[in-house]
């Protein structure tokens, strides 16, 4: 099976900001870029990203799933991180275009096309390790993609509560930024190898968060809890859309802290469920938490009725078999 994101269209759609203003954007092949080694990204980090994802209906049509979303959020990443500020409008046209450029590749649900806008610094100057990149480029990848839960949809995931430790500096975590990512590679790998876990949740002073790629979701009946929104973490836009809907089916939703000591308790309820919100999987259900050395199931440690409902009724929206009625999906 070809892994999640390893293939890609033959071009991308690119454009560079040349300390002044942003250039046309085109075409070109995705097979590289041209960087100076003394590139600003390269060695301040002065890069971010977006993950959305396109779908093919049907009729044949292909619709972009909340892309204004995602341009607003990279809009923000990009200011957060001192880059030059984005053109929204260029940005919706290059994503358009090159959707439309390889319209006919993209897959049939359950697959879709994965959309990665980037945006990184270039400026050639080592010496501005506290100074922004005054120039700049962005592209736009794209790479066909399969159903997440190819491999089976009964499995559910393994997380480690971490108190001690967090993904990324407090007032980074709501920006798209590869560091974030980078910052939580090591002690994740080391948690699988370990503890034999999937992913670290990650909880500083037990105020429960996210994991390294995903925002957390505990479902207690009729209830959802998550965190409510501040700089510590990602402001998931498959999060918000999960909320929306839950809402829409009458379920009540508290934004709002979670302590670990409250997410064990609730999670021994039979009714319990977890899950993990992303782009990739929508939601992947939780089943065991570890907690200082010791395993707790959550509910009936399988995936839940109720995560299984929100799931489809999002990719119900996504793959034009429901009426989109909050006008989340664009058509190229």
């Amino acid at each position: 099976m070809t892994a999640f994101g390893s293939v890609f269209m033959p071009e991308m759609a690119l454009t560079q900001f040349d300390g002044e203003k942003w250039g046309n954007h085109e075409i070109v092949s995705s097979d590289s870029i041209s960087l100076h080694p003394g590139a600003h990204v390269l060695h301040y980090a002065s890069t971010c990203f977006e993950g959305l994802k396109a779908f093919r209906h049907s009729d044949g049509s292909v619709k972009i799933f909340r892309m204004d979303c995602n341009i607003a959020r990279f809009a923000q990443s990009s200011d957060l991180l001192a880059l030059p500020a984005i053109d929204a409008e260029q940005t919706r046209q290059m994503i358009n275009g090159i959707v439309e450029r390889f319209a006919d590749q993209v897959p049939e649900v359950p697959g879709s096309l994965y959309i990665r806008p980037t945006h990184i610094g270039t400026e050639p100057a080592i010496g501005k390790a506290a100074g922004p990149s005054a120039t700049s480029l962005q592209y736009i990848l794209v790479s066909p993609v399969g159903d997440y839960f190819a491999g089976g949809g009964d499995s559910t995931l393994r997380l480690l509560l971490e108190e001690d430790g967090m993904r990324c500096a407090p007032h980074m975590g709501r920006i798209k930024s590869g560091g974030n990512y980078a910052s939580c590679l090591l002690p994740t790998l080391n948690a699988k190898r370990d503890l034999q876990v999937d992913q670290i949740l990650f909880c500083p002073d037990g105020d429960v968060q996210e994991t390294g790629a995903a925002n957390f979701l505990l479902i207690d009946g009729n209830t959802i809890i998550t965190k409510a929104l501040d700089s510590t973490f990602l402001h998931g836009i498959t999060r918000d859309s999960i909320l929306t809907l839950a809402r829409d089916l009458g379920m009540n939703v508290e934004e709002r802290s979670l302590s670990v000591e409250e997410l064990l308790e609730r999670s021994q309820k039979p009714d319990c469920e977890a899950a993990l919100s992303g782009t990739a999987a929508v939601l992947a259900p939780v089943g065991t938490l570890l907690h200082n050395g010791k395993e707790y199931q959550v509910g009936n440690g399988k995936p839940g009725a109720t995560t299984n409902k929100l799931r489809k009724t999002l990719n119900d929206i996504q793959w034009g078999l429901a009426e989109d009625q909050h006008g989340w999906l664009t058509s190229i």
